[in-house]
């Protein structure tokens, strides 16, 4: 982190973590090879050198519930990120996840692209709302991709988001902010 805390004096730096998922069971899971700890000290040595930081998440791994995710938002939103980037759990060929999808495809609770839209939409008024979305969904090569297949491109992801919000009438952070204590 010196380096980079150097190089940001004269360069524009954003060191950006994997942390994919705020529980723990689930990074084990996965094999990811560091806890939630892990990544909030990273995050926070790294935001308090004055460098730009973002955090990637994936939504919607094995055994993970919706309101496990949701507490997600707010677990990222304790944190000094500066940006995060969202997408759906995707399963890609030839990797350990697609065998064990294979295997055990009862084990995966992939998401329609409506339910995921509408999860979103509340981990989202979870999400502090300083922190800048750069990512809500993935589009992973249709020739290496095994599920889910939505068919849309990102731009049509975020219109269709983008409806949800104004429908709902909310938007990012909507419960941070009523949840806010004086």
């Amino acid at each position: 982190l010196d380096y980079f805390q150097e190089l940001s004096k004269e360069k524009y730096v954003m060191i950006e973590y994997g942390v994919e998922s705020t529980d723990d069971n689930t990074l084990k899971r996965i094999n990811r090879g560091h806890d939630f700890a892990c990544a909030c000290k990273a995050i926070r040595d790294t935001a308090s050198r004055g460098i730009q930081t973002g955090a990637h998440l994936i939504l919607g791994l094995p055994g993970e519930t919706p309101e496990m995710i949701l507490k997600g938002a707010d677990r990222m939103s304790e944190l000094p990120i500066d940006i995060i980037k969202l997408h759906q759990l995707q399963i890609v060929r030839d990797t350990p996840m697609a065998d064990e999808y294979a295997k055990n495809p009862d084990e995966f609770k992939l998401f329609s692209i409506e339910a995921y839209q509408q999860l979103l939409a509340e981990f989202v008024e979870h999400l502090r709302a300083d922190i800048c979305i750069e990512r809500f969904v993935s589009q992973t090569p249709k020739s290496i991709l095994v599920a889910p297949d939505w068919g849309l491109k990102n731009y049509e992801f975020t219109d269709r988001l983008n409806k949800i919000f104004e429908e709902r009438g909310t938007k990012q952070g909507k419960l941070k902010m009523l949840n806010a204590k004086c």
